[in-house]
């Protein structure tokens, strides 16, 4: 900034040249382009934000004790073990997650484990590079500069502050901590650590929304929560840029807000504009978000991808997603998970080598699922880990079985109830119901109990003359093991081959996971904690899954001419993995001579699976990797089966070093058979 205009103007130009392929560096460009030209006169409006009339601090601190008695504790459900709900202190429980300063993709039509799976190791690695923008809670409504140095010190107040009248969108799938993050934040600010320049925040829960069918005011909303506001709401109003309204799981609003309607902005009605003023809820959540009532507010907003697109049209200023647990934060959490640090590292232990495991532990719900699962093969003596689940479905059986041996005695007839569970739970699965009534109990024959409770979360709903209670799966995955467990349970299966086939046609991806539940579930690995309790599994059907499966690998195995093949046999191949039926494996793929997958991009999981198949191809010449994307986490799980081809294509792969040392201990293997590589 010293050596004169020009020098000014070129680093002026560079910054212009290279600030989309940076977003850090964009944010600042587009809120200098807002600040215009003189931001000391901004910096003279925003002193005082901070400070707060006499009158006020007493509702002021009111409110931040009861925010604050309210988010210091997390209620964590445990329908493993015999106690339903424990208590934790949220600063103990809570692991930070890393939230980037971007949304991957605003619609998600593929099913949110396998999509996130996929490809959450990329996007972590792009971190690494810092091609991505890791953003703290903190720093949502709080500018891009961080200035240093004392000629800056009279900048740094400004900078710092609130952009006023800025709306925040955060995304994050299913279990990936929204809810928390938002509770953490609303603690954060009850006892001081952050957004000191927000005098009030309001938080909303849409779910609790749901229940208002009638037209209401902002005032109503707020005094229905907090009624110690009633005197002073007034004055709340004259300074809206000191408040901060939370509206936390757009994806479960049961009303539709549609920002690209263009009659919003011509017909008066579907805007609201006075605080006071009787409106639908939708319509407040509206024009808050649009600063049209309360200008000048700020507005944090939570969705699952699936509902994202909904804000497209609406006036945004930050976007961020929830990108889960990275690296460190995967161990940190399962530390705090475990009292006993011995059994922390060697669970962690077990899912660090475990790649399908690992990769769930982006997502806090997985890694809760993990931690009560794999717990008790560390914890006791008797339980041999030789049993330590290694796929998806073991992983889950155990889970139920968990359950099972809490709560199964209670009841006459565990395996009829939970056949009716899971029909239920198919039905959700085929329609994309995840939310279930009185209704939907009294349907399947199903009454409340302890036993339902183990597998189902009871929520309260409220009407406008009582609360009614609703039932969902802790989530959505568990819900997709309990209805491929119920193809085993029923006395009257069907023709299970079909049901399979018409679930596999399916593009949406809504039965994919279910589909390896299903098949997992035909191994008696998988099978024998489960049946303990159940009884045994239909035989019928689990020679119709075997059936199936065959039929699928032998069909599409030499279908690898399009991209869409390619993928297809990647799919059925996790399906013969899920199954760890080696008789089946080496039937289906003992006489193959070429696989060919180049240009589909394989994820280490992918070559996790892909691994053992190989290794069964007897005769086995070509295999085609090229433009993979395998790097060396990759080949190190193809590495132990490389050498037993003629023909490797690795080309266009970013093997690197370590990769290369790989390769070179599958070429000195005295079985190897390569004769031509690339």
């Amino acid at each position: 900034m010293e050596k004169g205009s020009r020098a000014r103007r070129v680093m002026w130009k560079s910054f212009v040249n290279m600030h989309h392929a940076v977003p850090k560096l964009d944010k600042i460009l587009k809120e200098m382009q807002e600040l215009g030209p003189d931001p000391f006169d901004y910096m003279i409006t925003g002193r005082g934000l901070s400070e707060i009339p006499s009158h006020l601090k007493d509702v002021q601190q009111k409110h931040k004790e009861t925010l604050r008695v309210q988010t210091e504790t997390l209620r964590v459900n445990t329908i493993l073990i015999k106690e339903k709900v424990k208590i934790f202190q949220l600063v103990i429980l809570y692991t930070e997650l890393t939230v980037i300063s971007t949304v991957r993709d605003r619609t998600l039509v593929e099913h949110e484990l396998l999509a996130r799976g996929r490809d959450h190791e990329e996007w972590r690695k792009k971190h690494l590079r810092r091609e991505l923008e890791k953003i703290r809670t903190d720093q949502l409504f709080q500018s891009s500069f961080s200035w240093r140095g004392s000629s800056f010190q009279k900048m740094k107040s400004f900078f710092q502050r609130t952009s006023s009248g800025s709306s925040a969108a955060v995304s994050g799938v299913a279990g990936i901590g929204k809810t928390t993050m938002v509770q953490k934040i609303v603690y954060d600010w009850a006892t001081g650590k952050i957004y000191p320049h927000f005098q009030f925040v309001f938080s909303f829960k849409f779910r609790d929304l749901n229940a208002i069918n009638c037209r209401i005011n902002l005032r109503n909303l707020i005094l229905d929560l907090y009624p110690y506001f009633r005197n002073i709401l007034r004055e709340l109003w004259k300074n809206p840029e000191r408040l901060l309204f939370i509206f936390d799981g757009l994806d479960e609003f049961k009303d539709s807000i549609d920002f690209a309607d263009n009659r919003r902005n011509t017909e008066p009605q579907y805007m609201c504009t006075d605080p006071e003023d009787w409106c639908e809820v939708p319509d407040i959540v509206h024009s808050l978000i649009q600063h049209k009532l309360l200008p000048g507010c700020s507005v944090l907003v939570t969705s699952r991808p699936i509902a994202l697109h909904l804000l497209e049209k609406a006036q945004i200023s930050v976007w961020a997603e929830i990108l889960g647990f990275v690296g460190e934060e995967r161990k940190e959490y399962f530390n705090k998970f475990f009292e006993d640090q011995v059994v922390a590292a060697a669970v962690f232990k077990h899912v660090e080598e475990n790649e399908i495991l690992y990769t769930m532990c982006y997502n806090p719900s997985y890694c809760w699922i993990l931690g009560l699962s794999l717990g008790p093969f560390f914890t006791q003596r008797d339980r041999k880990q030789q049993g330590v689940p290694k796929t998806i479905t073991q992983l889950y059986s155990n889970y139920i079985y968990n359950i099972l041996k809490n709560h199964g005695r209670a009841i006459e007839s565990p395996r009829d109830v939970l056949l009716k569970i899971g029909e239920m739970a198919f039905t959700g699965v085929s329609e994309k119901k995840i939310v279930f009534r009185n209704g939907d109990l009294i349907k399947y024959n199903l009454q409340p109990s302890q036993f339902l409770s183990g597998f189902m979360m009871e929520l309260l709903e409220r009407d406008d003359s009582a609360q009614s209670v609703v039932y969902t799966f802790p989530h959505l995955t568990i819900q997709e093991f309990v209805s491929a467990l119920a193809q085993f349970l029923t006395p009257d299966p069907g023709d299970i081959r079909k049901l399979l086939s018409e679930a596999h046609s399916k593009e949406d991806g809504r039965f994919e996971i279910f589909l390896r539940f299903v098949v997992g579930l035909s191994s008696s690995r998988s099978a024998r904690p489960l049946e303990e309790f159940l009884g045994p599994f239909l035989h019928q059907t689990i020679c119709g899954v075997i059936d199936w499966v065959k039929e699928k690998v032998e069909g599409e195995i030499g279908k690898t001419e399009s991209e869409t093949g390619k993928r297809d046999l990647l799919n059925t191949l996790h399906y013969l993995f899920e199954s760890q039926n080696q008789t089946l494996a080496r039937v289906t793929v003992r006489s193959v001579e070429t696989l060919t997958f180049s240009g589909l991009r394989l994820t280490p999981i992918d070559c996790a699976v892909l691994s053992p198949v190989i290794g069964l191809c007897d005769t086995i010449k070509y295999v085609d990797l090229e433009n993979c994307s395998i790097q060396c986490e990759g080949l190190q799980r193809l590495g132990p089966a490389l050498h037993k081809c003629q023909v490797l294509r690795l080309g266009s792969n970013e093997l690197g070093d370590s990769g290369v040392k790989l390769l070179s201990a599958a070429l000195r293997n005295p079985d190897c058979k390569i004769q031509e590589l690339e």
